[in-house]
């Protein structure tokens, strides 16, 4: 597939991407030849991650204006913040980081997103919304209380713009008298298209003509006087001047802070020219910048949610190497949630800016009037759900792990404290691999434990995700599902004893050895057991469904006829599963030894999953050395 302006990638034609080594190599570039540089980046970026995968569609967008920032700003003395930070894989390639692409996103390779650790032309790490604003005002601070000279931007996208803390922020930095950029990309995306408010306000900027109507009737009786036509002409000509001179910055121009645009985010000198008059300001300013999501390559453009976080793919076509065959979770899920809406009309749907992720798109298109989506804002979407819940409806907020982290006040103080009936689909629980420590879901057992009147469950297999949800809508207080990413298990199909609050499963009974696991670790547990029958030992176990309230009758049964429990969990130690069991074995003076398999309390960095558990010690054959040493002990 060709790109417009550039050679073939591949060929042995010099490229232009070949002078650029290091920070700041961008600046010898001839400005005729920006739309070639332009071209062969996006070629580089469609071949590198068709092998490896990554976040294709937001980086191709913003192309242009990454090249803009790198020309005006001297790295890595001057400070960029990407907000989310998915769309700096032209950053990385324009900091001399080129090479690192064919290890991007793997097991010891360049990330996904900004790591200082990784570049000083990396000024801080992201990885969730809404945060670039608040990171920039704290930078900005520090360069002016230390006596310091450079320039700080906080690159943010339409989507992020729709997180709360966004707004604190440019309150904040309202009160500047002293420079700092904030970018606005415009794409009218975010993961999937943007909803709400803000994004329809953005839009009136986009298409401004629809500002400031005269009344026709106005127009009319004008039109009928001896020098209507004229006249009419030249309102509307005033009109068009004022409505872009005043118009669309009036929102962060009321803040206190100075709009420019909107401006082409594809017009490379454009972006140039208003960058430079950006940071002759002494004040915050915002430059509004209009992209295009996918930009250059037709799949991408076509599919843009698609490809936010694209699977490796054909170049040609835009379609995954990788034919998916089993269902995973998500389109468990996504089938249940259809069922369970057409037999119960209370039952409402709540997503953060993910239906197609969460898997909530059909059940939008087939109750549209119960399905919310309230773009990127997990606070809001919480405590939103508490007044659905409190007003008698049944709704059911579908988030991954990582992203319900940024709503635990709202989980304790608006849906606990009142014991309101919330359902909590939590979708990427656990390791979920090549985007990183920011990403992984290893932490929710733990938080969501330490809140009272929460309850938490998780699946053995797709069948028992069924009977969770199932479950869930007919419990009358807040409970949490937490389900993995990947393709669901559909292993011990005949094991599917009714779900009953607080209670365990017995799947293999035996004695001397009894495993405890929790949703996707049963699996392992399943390895794990015939691996140690292979050694002569007898083992038991069992799948114990909820995590909280934790199955102290199940525990004190396992203890007496047991000499080691191993506890088996998805989630860091502090304050999980095997934590709890522990507590109440301790607490309870039972006999036997408890060993509990779990993340090790640290971030976990990318790659794939199955190496990242045998890194970290949760895979079937590590598991079972420790046992086998645990049990040597006894």
């Amino acid at each position: 597939m060709r790109f417009s302006g550039a050679v073939r990638f591949g060929m042995e034609e010099t490229m232009l991407l070949d002078q650029i080594k290091q920070p700041n190599d961008i600046k010898k570039i001839s400005p005729r030849d920006y739309p070639t540089l332009a071209a062969e980046i996006r070629e580089f970026l469609v071949n590198k991650i068709s092998v490896t995968g990554g976040h294709l569609g937001s980086n191709l967008g913003a192309v242009e204006l990454t090249m803009a920032l790198h020309l005006v700003l001297e790295l890595p003395k001057d400070k960029i913040i990407w907000d989310v930070g998915h769309q700096s894989y032209t950053h990385k390639l324009l900091t001399g980081r080129r090479d690192g692409f064919e290890s991007l996103r793997k097991y010891g390779g360049m990330s996904g997103f900004p790591k200082r650790k990784e570049s000083a032309c990396d000024s801080f790490d992201t990885g969730h919304s809404s945060t670039s604003i608040s990171a920039g005002l704290g930078l900005v601070k520090a360069r002016d209380l230390k006596g310091e000279d450079y320039t700080v931007v906080s690159v943010i996208g339409d989507g992020s713009l729709t997180g709360g803390m966004a707004y604190e922020a440019l309150n904040n930095a309202a009160r500047l008298e002293t420079n700092f950029i904030i970018i606005l990309n415009d794409n009218n995306m975010s993961i999937s298209e943007n909803v709400g408010g803000v994004s329809k306000y953005l839009n009136n900027i986009r298409t401004s003509n629809a500002y400031l109507d005269v009344k026709d009737g106005i127009y009319y009786a004008i039109r009928n006087t001896k020098y209507g036509d004229p006249v009419v002409a030249g309102i509307r000509r005033a009109k068009n001047s004022l409505k872009q001179l005043v118009i669309p910055g009036m929102l962060f121009e009321d803040m206190g802070i100075t709009y420019l645009g909107p401006v082409d985010g594809h017009d490379t000198g454009a972006l140039v020219r208003v960058i430079r008059e950006a940071k002759r300001r002494k004040n915050a300013v915002l430059i509004h910048v209009l992209t295009k999501k996918g930009k250059g390559y037709p799949p991408a453009e076509k599919h843009p949610a698609r490809f936010h976080g694209a699977e490796p793919f054909d170049v040609q076509t835009g379609v995954p190497l990788k034919k998916k065959m089993k269902a995973n979770y998500t389109d468990i899920f996504s089938t249940v949630m259809m069922k369970l809406g057409q037999r119960n009309d209370k039952i409402v749907a709540i997503t953060a800016a993910m239906p197609d992720g969460t898997g909530l798109k059909r059940f939008s298109h087939a109750y549209p009037d119960r399905f919310f989506d309230v773009g990127i804002a997990e606070q809001h979407a919480v405590t939103f759900a508490a007044g659905l819940a409190a007003g008698g409806l049944k709704p059911v907020v579908a988030v991954y792990s990582s992203f319900l982290q940024r709503a635990y006040d709202q989980i304790l103080h608006d849906v606990c404290i009142q014991n309101l009936p919330v359902i909590f689909a939590i979708d990427r629980a656990g390791l979920v691999g090549s985007d990183g420590e920011t990403h992984q879901g290893i932490f929710d057992l733990s938080y969501l434990s330490s809140i009272p009147n929460m309850h938490i469950c998780a699946p053995k297999n797709k069948w028992e995700l069924s009977d969770m949800l199932k479950f869930a809508v007919a419990f009358p207080a807040p409970i949490a599902i937490r389900y993995p990413r990947g393709e669901a298990y559909d292993g011990l199909a005949q094991m599917r004893a009714p779900v009953e609050y607080g209670k365990a499963e017995m799947l293999y009974e035996e004695e001397g050895i009894a495993l405890l696991a929790v949703g996707s670790m049963v699996k392992t547990a399943e390895g794990v057991r015939e691996r140690l029958k292979e050694c002569g030992l007898s083992c038991t176990l069992v799948n114990a469904r909820f995590v909280k309230p934790i199955d102290e009758q199940m525990i004190r049964h396992l203890s007496e006829k047991h000499r080691l429990i191993v506890t088996m969990e998805e989630n860091v130690e502090s304050g999980g599963f095997g934590e709890r069991v522990r507590t109440f074995a301790d607490e309870q003076e039972l006999p036997g030894k408890i060993l509990s398999i779990t993340i090790p309390d640290e971030y976990v960095e990318h790659g794939n999953v199955e190496l990242l558990k045998k890194e970290i010690g949760i895979d079937e054959e590590t598991v079972t050395k420790r046992i086998l040493e645990a049990w040597k002990q006894q």
